[in-house]
């Protein structure tokens, strides 16, 4: 079964970026994909800025994230970069520990002054990291993310096209990584 790793580098539980990742990830669930969580904020803050390697629940994450196929980098844009929470986890990564796999990068930002944030500031780390397979991503700009009242997210109709088609994308990918993960299993 395809299994997609969602990491959310938001430090702030009712941010927008929610919304954003709620979107793609209904997209795969109707899929059949299975989907998990990394919420950086709720990993031990102690671990992550002492970057313990040992810390039991750092170790469970990174094990999650080896067990996927394809694994979403989400953040907030602060400063014209992604998270200091989030490179903090991102720097407890095995130095190949995105080899294989696809990645997506979703952003969120008041401006899109800090579009290129994806490409300078996120790319290069995850390029060092392995991932070879790094989709276009998407990023948003806040007020195309409402928030309802009922706590949940209305999105701009171009935002949510953009974000359909990158879940298209992924869903191919990671479809992609399995036949040729099972192809090198029947050929060696």
């Amino acid at each position: 079964m395809s299994h997609i790793v969602i990491i959310s580098g938001s430090p702030t539980p009712g941010s927008r970026l929610n919304g954003v990742i709620q979107r793609v990830e209904s997209k795969w669930i109707e899929q059949g994909i299975k989907i998990s969580h990394i919420r950086v904020s709720e990993l031990p803050a102690e671990a992550l800025l002492h970057a313990n390697f040992k810390d039991e629940k750092i170790l469970d994450a990174l094990a999650l994230v080896e067990s996927a196929s394809g694994v979403v980098i989400a953040s907030p844009v602060y400063k014209a970069s992604f998270t200091g929470i989030l490179k903090a986890f991102l720097d407890l990564f095995p130095q190949t520990g995105l080899k294989g796999k696809a990645t997506l990068p979703l952003f969120i930002g008041g401006t899109i002054a800090h579009l290129l944030s994806l490409d300078y500031a996120l790319k290069p780390i995850l390029s060092v990291l392995g991932s070879r397979n790094i989709l276009g991503g998407v990023y948003a700009i806040d007020q195309w993310v409402q928030r309802l009242d009922d706590g949940g997210f209305e999105l701009s109709e171009e935002l949510k096209e953009r974000l359909d088609r990158s879940a298209e994308e992924m869903a191919e990918e990671i479809t992609w990584i399995g036949i040729r993960s099972k192809e090198k299993i029947v050929i060696s």
